[in-house]
């Protein structure tokens, strides 16, 4: 995948809310979320992830950097607020990225403020499955569950429990607004 399918693909979150007149000329729009829409902003997350690894193998951390950057900044409400993220291995006080330089810094490490950050999308991922076990969708919101299969370049597969809160803004665009994930309780 290259750059510009990478934001081609984080801009299926970018679709337009459709904008109607009403019998008497007035604008009105329609920010509710559709099931496809929801689909792509997960797909288009997965094939982000990939090309952040793939982008590291290729260029180092700068490139995954500059690429895991344009990915915050398109596909996640970072620039609207808080995102309640919490990445599946971080602990301590450090759990919680409510803000886009704690996000970069659990994707690619290298920020002296989150030394225990190795870079979760530098592991090598060549590959991902979404598996939702449920999608729930009211007006501008929707939150999904499930697993989120990856595989590495070595051909071994992590799952992770994921939950996604999206929001769909007044400017059309379907942000990630919540992001939790952990892996599955052994019990």
């Amino acid at each position: 995948m290259t750059r510009l399918s990478l934001l081609a693909a984080t801009a299926l979150m970018a679709v337009s809310a459709p904008v109607f007149a009403d019998n008497h000329g007035a604008a009105v729009v329609n920010n509710n979320v559709t099931l496809a829409e929801v689909e792509a902003a997960q797909k288009a997350w997965g094939a982000a992830l990939v090309q952040i690894a793939t982008d590291f193998k290729a260029g180092g951390r700068d490139k995954a950097t500059a690429t895991a950057s344009a990915v915050l900044d398109a596909a996640y409400g970072y620039a609207h607020g808080a995102v309640l993220f919490k990445p599946t291995l971080t602990s301590g006080d450090q759990t919680f990225r409510i803000t886009r330089e704690g996000a970069l810094a659990y994707f690619v490490g290298g920020n002296p403020k989150f030394p225990k950050d190795g870079g979760f999308a530098l592991n090598g991922w060549s590959a991902y499955e979404i598996k939702n076990a449920a999608v729930y969708i009211n007006g501008d919101m929707a939150i999904t569950t499930g697993n989120v299969i990856l595989t590495n370049d070595k051909g071994q597969k992590t799952t992770v429990d994921k939950t996604w809160g999206f929001r769909k803004g007044d400017d059309g665009k379907l942000r990630i607004v919540l992001h939790h994930s952990s892996l599955p309780y052994g019990g």
